[in-house]
């Protein structure tokens, strides 16, 4: 497998959305990109508020740059400031450093894209990401707490 289908994408969708119905969160959006960041597919929930396509794209866009979980950006925002404010700086300010961005790794673990939430608290935001990856029979990085 080369990259992720459309049909993947959506399903990654469904598999996020019907974590946070499980889980009775606020409305949420999802994004997923390919390996590139280039968009492949992206929903909101009715009453999801009108940046969430920017911060659920920046925490996927920023886990592809860097080849972490946004999560981990978000530990190196508090490690290293200068160096994550930079990495903001060099992508137009596209990467957003807190929980919900995830890669999306085929069996052999190569990075086919990634996914990104935002909507609820962080924790939750990537907990919805790895059930969505998840259901589209693929890996992710461990994620606590999923």
């Amino acid at each position: 497998m080369d990259s992720l289908s459309l049909d993947q994408a959506r399903t990654m969708l469904r598999g996020v959305f019907a974590k946070s119905a499980e889980l009775q969160l606020k409305p949420l959006a999802c994004v997923v990109l390919d390996a590139g960041g280039i968009l492949i597919a992206y929903e909101r929930q009715d009453g999801s508020s009108n940046l969430r396509f920017e911060i659920a794209r920046g925490k996927a866009y920023g886990a592809l740059g860097v080849g972490v979980s946004s999560r981990a950006i978000a530990t190196m925002a508090n490690e290293r400031p200068v160096f994550v404010q930079s990495l903001i700086d060099a992508s137009n300010g596209r990467v957003v450093p807190a929980a919900g961005g995830l890669l999306v790794r085929d069996a052999s673990g190569r990075v086919l894209g990634a996914v990104g939430v935002t909507g609820d608290t962080s924790d939750n935001d990537e907990r919805c990401a790895a059930a969505g990856i998840e259901a589209a029979g693929l890996l992710t990085d461990p994620v606590p707490n999923a």
